[in-house]
């Protein structure tokens, strides 16, 4: 282990990051939360994770603009300390970590009840903590071995859902239901309406559907570690759209049609239930395999990312000097460390409450990622404010829909944030996320303004360049030959 500062390896290619990406947009929000948010809105949640869909697209496109132009460690927590000051990027940061910390409780949870399926008497906190243990330790290896970890474990969600689409359609076109309940297309307005959760209930469920989208913002993290941020970060963002298209809506689509929506629980993933449903058992237990890959690639890139954005904290004097240690393989392992020992309070969690925690840390999770993605908007508002017509024109990926688009997006993310308080099983969330961001104002005008970590120039220009990166790290591999 180095315990001298150094930098990051850039060892993230093209495919690596794209998957990375995919990894954090399809996870336990789609193959397990889901389930709530048909529960809430009924059929309709289709249209709100359209329109979800849309306003997460601009902010990543948002992000990518900022990304392409300075990659860095520290992403976005960095460019809201350059353009809204220290405190503004202290809270950005240190919430994202934590956004990332809660993510992966509800991961590991969610991994919990999977293997219940098989495992019914056995209890939920064992296989928890063996998921920990497991990820977490393959994310000490090296950014390399992360990627490719991420890429096969992300190619079996994609290669699992589009089969389940097709043997859905299949189901659907031919009605292979068991005569236990109606299948067929119909099922999406024919029981109550298609907004049979109602209006009241259709608004309700973005709390839920924003969570889906959580984690998706990982794409700006990994600028920092990329070997062409300028060709890697904007392919990887604009695939956004059809993924939420084909992942979210068309799958969800099919869910619903083989089984009437107010016949989904939350007893389990809905891909597994509605082939059980149908007599299809050996395919729901391959289902079950693809649901824990993906709780598992989940939980793979809410360490990475949660790890990085402390490490870029460290680096601008806004965390603990011993964050910034790195192993030889430029892998910053006391962050990493952190997460594993954070995420064992899941293991607690589950031992505790194990009926209750998922919709809790999900809600919690949703305010955490709403915050961060408003910060996001407000740190593009105000660089591209300060930006001269000729710089304007020299970006090399800008935001469509300038300013309207971020204008209205904005607005529809701080009515996602209200939205939390409003449902009580929700509204822990918006306590939870008052007490914190209070919590981190005290500590950084207390602890981190003292020590002079305010600087928003203050991050080393080995971290924006890739050429002094790698320099650094040729340097330092002749010292240690």
């Amino acid at each position: 282990m180095r315990t001298e500062k150094a930098g990051l390896s850039r060892g993230l290619n093209s495919r690596h990051i794209r998957f990375i990406a995919l990894g954090s947009a399809i996870g336990t929000g789609l193959f397990y939360g889901s389930s709530a948010s048909i529960e809430t809105g009924g059929p309709a949640v289709l249209l709100a994770y359209l329109i979800g869909g849309a306003a997460v697209f601009l902010v990543l496109r948002s992000l990518g603009e900022m990304a392409v132009a300075n990659p860095s460690a520290g992403s976005f927590g960095e460019y809201a300390n350059r353009h809204l000051g220290p405190l503004a990027g202290f809270l950005t940061g240190w919430t994202y970590a934590f956004e990332m910390v809660i993510v992966a409780v509800a991961d590991v949870t969610a991994i919990g009840v999977y293997m219940g399926f098989w495992f019914p008497d056995v209890p939920r906190w064992i296989w928890v903590l063996a998921a920990v243990l497991i990820v977490g330790a393959l994310n000490l290896v090296s950014v390399k071995v992360f990627g490719e970890l991420e890429f096969w474990l992300s190619l079996v969600k994609i290669v699992a859902i589009v089969s389940m689409i097709v043997v859905g359609i299949v189901v659907i076109a031919f009605s292979l239901g068991t005569g236990h309940v109606h299948v067929g297309i119909d099922n999406l307005w024919n029981n109550g309406g298609f907004f049979a959760g109602g209006i009241d209930g259709w608004v309700l469920s973005f709390a839920i559907v924003m969570f889906a989208f959580g984690g998706t913002e990982i794409i700006g993290v990994t600028a920092g570690e990329a070997e062409s941020p300028e060709k890697t970060i904007p392919g990887a963002v604009n695939s956004i759209p059809l993924r939420i298209i084909l992942f979210y809506v068309l799958t969800l689509a099919v869910i619903m049609s083989i089984t009437p929506w107010q016949q989904i629980s939350d007893s389990g993933s809905p891909f597994v239930q509605i082939f059980a449903g149908v007599g299809l058992k050996s395919a729901a237990a391959v289902l079950n395999v693809v649901v824990l890959t993906a709780a598992l690639s989940a939980i793979n890139s809410d360490i990475f990312a949660a790890g990085r954005t402390m490490f870029g904290l460290a680096e601008r004097g806004q965390g603990p000097a011993v964050m910034r240690r790195t192993t030889r393989n430029g892998v910053p392992w006391v962050t990493t460390l952190v997460m594993i020992g954070a995420l064992l309070f899941g293991v607690v969690m589950n031992a505790v409450v194990p009926g209750e925690i998922f919709l809790i840390i999900a809600s919690i999770a949703t305010f955490a990622t709403v915050f961060v993605w408003v910060m996001i908007m407000l740190t593009h508002v105000k660089a591209r404010r300060a930006m001269s017509p000729e710089e304007t024109a020299a970006l090399k990926f800008p935001a469509p829909f300038w300013p309207y688009g971020q204008i209205i997006t904005l607005v529809f993310m701080t009515a996602v944030l209200v939205l939390l308080g409003f449902a009580e099983d929700t509204r822990v969330a918006l306590e939870v996320g008052v007490v914190w961001l209070a919590l981190l104002t005290v500590v950084f005008f207390l602890a981190v303004r003292r020590k002079g970590g305010t600087d928003p120039q203050s991050v080393p220009a080995a971290q924006d360049d890739t050429t002094a990166v790698n320099t650094a790290k040729e340097e330092r591999a002749e010292v240690s030959g």
